[in-house]
């Protein structure tokens, strides 16, 4: 048995809790940063502000106090990726050097351009590990059957993390590639924010498909020069998350892509989000400057920046894509 402590009531930390209980055989606490909602959690096992429908099982205790994290094996942080350094702020002190870490963010942190792996690293010396992979929270928590993968350098510890999560309705492979799985997930929100567009705008099959094909050799190139593998982007961290996301329609990312190209401005969608993230918007941004820092080409991210950040029309950026100078495949 692990004693797992999940940091993040959201949609992704509550489905994961729901999908550890029906596994069975840990003790599961489920951190909320707000006390409300905790409280409202712990009362109704109903998450009705990110996950409603689905009721946490009596042995997933909830709490608002991040000293969950003391007794815990395994500390599973699932908030969204900007937030993951206040708490490893808040937790840090309190961390014990066998404890592990595994991230289940996706998202690069927007103003380091640190992946968040880095982000815990530079926090404490604890064994990291990452979780990546196609995963809808809302299909997790209703058990149907999906596929992921965990990374870290430390293959005893893969194992024992495989072990601990696999169950009837998730099926968890491993690999050693955490740079690779962990910018597969963050930058696949991106290209789906431009899939999105794509689909706002109505512009076709065709170009959905080009963007989602030329979107992985973007996520491949910045991998491959970060230190990552080519092999984990044509896998479940690579393109199965970026399909998925990029056309599901349970895809945040996806959704706040079509409503721009509609002509929708970014803050009024955001607001209609009522609380929810899309990792993509600040993905961008972290994204290009790790673009930056390895002078490496990505003109789809590039345009999305534009238009979430600098105003530029989903139809210019559309026609600045399709009419730059012809190159090779």
């Amino acid at each position: 048995m692990s004693r797992i402590a999940i940091l993040g009531a959201g949609a992704w930390g509550s489905a994961l809790a729901l999908s550890l209980a029906r596994r069975g055989g840990h003790d599961l606490s489920l951190w909320a940063h707000d006390p409300a909602h905790a409280a409202q959690l712990a009362a109704t096992r109903d998450n009705t502000r990110y996950l409603p429908g689905f009721a946490l099982p009596p042995e997933v205790r909830v709490t608002a106090h991040l000293f969950a994290v003391r007794d815990a094996d395994v500390i599973l942080c699932a908030m969204p990726s900007q937030s993951l350094r206040s708490v490893m702020e808040e937790i840090a002190p309190a961390l014990t050097p066998q404890q592990v870490l595994l991230s289940a963010a996706k998202g690069v942190e927007e103003m380091t351009s640190l992946r968040m792996s880095e982000v815990m690293a530079s926090f404490c010396p604890n064994p990291i590990a990452v979780l990546g992979g196609p995963s809808f929270a809302q299909e997790v928590a209703a058990a149907m059957p999906t596929a992921i993968t965990i990374a870290t350098n430390d293959d005893a510890l893969g194992k024992l993390l495989q072990d601990d999560f696999s169950s009837a309705s998730l099926r968890v492979y491993r690999n050693d590639d955490v740079i690779g799985t962990e910018l597969g997930g963050a930058l696949k929100n991106v290209i789906a924010l431009a899939a999105g567009v794509v689909t706002g705008l109505e512009l076709g099959h065709n170009a959905a498909a080009a963007l989602i094909t030329r979107g992985i050799v973007e996520i491949t190139r910045l991998t491959i020069a970060c230190g990552g593998q080519r092999e984990t982007i044509a896998g479940l961290a690579g393109i199965g998350d970026l399909v998925l996301t990029c056309t599901g329609g349970l895809s945040r990312n996806r959704a706040v892509g079509i409503e721009l190209g509609r002509g929708r401005k970014l803050a009024e969608i955001l607001e209609g989000l009522h609380g929810k993230v899309a990792e993509g918007v600040r993905t961008t941004t972290a994204a290009l400057g790790l673009a930056q820092q390895h002078g490496v080409e990505m003109p789809i991210t590039e345009q999305m920046a534009a238009v979430l950040h600098h105003h530029k029309s989903p139809q210019a950026a559309i026609h600045d894509l399709m009419t730059r100078p012809g190159r090779e495949e």
